[in-house]
């Protein structure tokens, strides 16, 4: 066995670049992202340019189109970077309530936000907007209650129960945001848990072997 060591510099050399270049790309999203929230401060969602964005940054339009196929998907990279892949790395059956804290913590310091894209894109799409990134968080929750309880759901009943706690838990959210005689968090965090909870828990005790409502 010989050691290259020309190679291992090389090897090595672009190891070093990769990890620059995807450290300088992160850079570029999260001052995109900046930018973007900066700009939601003062004007609705649909009157936010690319122009003004890259102007603010100091970068050109090809870098961001690079990094993002329109502000709006930027506005989803932001929300993800932000909260859901945070939420993603709770125990949702051990940690519900801190995971629903986290959301309703990061709701609330950004009611701005959500007030801005709901009055631009109203309510139906601001619900499709979460729904994808909903959807997996409730989709490993119910997954965690499969091992926990020891079966399976089918797949159609599956992805049915987490089609309707998706809709629900997101419409609670932005009417919680919405409402100006806003109600109590941890009412609602406890609400919102307990019926996640309780309601799974009957479900998969309802359910026969083949993971079928009976």
């Amino acid at each position: 066995f010989t050691f290259d060591i020309s190679n291992h510099f090389k090897r090595n050399g672009a190891v070093r670049i990769i990890m620059k270049h995807e450290e300088i790309s992160m850079y570029t999203k999260k001052a995109l992202s900046e930018a973007l929230k900066e700009a939601l401060k003062t004007k609705p969602f649909k009157k936010i340019t690319v122009s003004e964005l890259i102007e603010s940054c100091n970068i050109n339009r090809k870098t961001f189109y690079y990094h993002f196929e329109d502000i709006y998907a930027l506005l989803v990279w932001t929300f993800e970077q932000e909260a859901i892949n945070v939420v993603k790395h709770f125990d949702l059956m051990v940690d519900s309530e801190e995971a629903l804290t986290f959301i309703m913590d990061y709701v609330e310091e950004n009611n701005y936000i959500i007030n801005c894209v709901y009055d631009s894109m109203g309510q139906d799409e601001l619900k499709r907007f979460f729904v994808k990134d909903f959807n997996d968080i409730i989709l490993s929750l119910i997954e965690q209650a499969e091992e926990c309880y020891g079966k399976k759901l089918n797949d159609g009943y599956k992805t049915f129960l987490s089609t309707f706690y998706v809709d629900a838990t997101a419409g609670i959210l932005i009417d919680w945001v919405k409402d100006r005689n806003r109600h109590n968090r941890e009412v609602y965090i406890e609400y919102i848990k307990n019926t996640l909870q309780n309601s799974l828990k009957g479900i998969f005790e309802a359910c026969d072997s083949d993971g079928y409502p009976k």
